[in-house]
């Protein structure tokens, strides 16, 4: 039988492990930091933290439901800190990354990886299984064509 004879599309194996592949990607895709866009040069639009120093006057924490619906500085991270720019005084709140955040998505992501290892370890230990009973029948039907 001529190789590739019968099949269809990709061997099976490539089907799972593009499978894992998207399963790996989508687990541990995070959420790319949003730019400003910079449209124009007026600092009136800005929010003050861009173009002055500032204090943080609270850490950064976990926004409340209230705030994840009514503040769009909660909307990209989930969390927010409060800080008061130098110059003008104002107070804001600023969106922020926790380390607990982090923590979290760095343990999403070393389960992947390990998840990962572990599914490929045992596809190589099938796949050597079958080509050693490949090997072991090739043998076989040598010894008794002697």
């Amino acid at each position: 039988m001529p190789r590739g004879a019968g099949r269809r599309g990709l061997p099976q194996g490539s089907h799972l492990c593009w499978l894992l592949w998207a399963f790996t990607l989508k687990l541990c895709q995070a959420e790319a930091p949003v730019r400003a866009e910079k449209l124009s040069v007026s600092t009136a639009n800005l929010p003050c933290w861009l173009v002055e120093e500032f204090v943080v006057a609270e850490e950064c924490a976990p926004c409340s439901n209230f705030q994840a619906k009514t503040t769009p500085e909660c909307g990209s991270t989930g969390y927010v800190e409060k800080i008061t720019c130098s110059s003008s005084k104002r107070n804001e709140l600023k969106s922020c990354r926790s380390a607990l955040m982090e923590q979290h998505l760095f343990w999403k992501f070393e389960g992947a990886v390990v998840g990962v290892a572990l599914v490929f370890a045992c596809l190589v230990i099938v796949r050597q299984r079958q080509l050693d009973r490949k090997a072991l029948e090739k043998v076989r039907k040598q010894i008794e064509s002697i």
